[in-house]
């Protein structure tokens, strides 16, 4: 997963352990959720760089959000799926009623969080300095055929999410 360089006063990488670990957590989530479903009242907000090597979203959800996208995965999704040895999981979403499929490389996670148990994690991305660099990104996934139309997903602000500290400074 993270291939960081341990701080220069370290040998050990403690920070890349780290948000792998964290990772971790949110890897074990999605499998739970691709084998059982989605368990009570649990959804997740999922972002990811879309610029990240290896991702693969239909070219109009590229174009709209070229850097990041916040994915919602509550009621109405098909296919999840995590792939430990390709280090990647992918859903199929509906956007303005036409199904999309997303594969998403596991560095490219940015933020996880269940707000049922207000229960969120933050990560660093991999990789995108390698693509910077020249290396060839996956190609994009194919745009579906449009079906009848169906209840549309949405992408959503997380403002409302995060902590804003108050007039006493805590």
């Amino acid at each position: 997963m993270s291939e960081k360089s341990p701080p220069p006063d370290s040998l050990l990488p403690y920070e890349a352990w780290s948000e792998d670990a964290m990772r971790e957590v949110a890897l074990r989530a999605l499998e739970h959720a691709a084998k059982h479903g989605m368990p009570g009242e649990h959804h997740f907000y999922l972002s990811y760089r879309t610029d990240h090597p290896g991702v693969a979203i239909p070219g109009h959800l590229k174009a709209k959000y070229p850097q990041e996208i916040t994915i919602v995965l509550q009621h109405q999704f098909e296919g999840l799926f995590v792939d430990r040895v390709a280090e990647r999981f992918g859903v199929t979403l509906h956007f303005g009623g036409a199904p999309a499929k997303l594969v998403i490389p596991f560095g490219a996670l940015t933020m996880f969080h269940d707000p049922h148990v207000r229960f969120g994690l933050r990560f660093t991305p991999s990789g995108l300095e390698e693509e910077k660099a020249g290396l060839p990104a996956m190609p994009e996934a194919p745009a579906a055929p449009r079906p009848a139309p169906a209840p549309q997903g949405e992408v959503v602000s997380l403002d409302a999410f995060r902590r804003r500290p108050n007039k006493d400074g805590g």
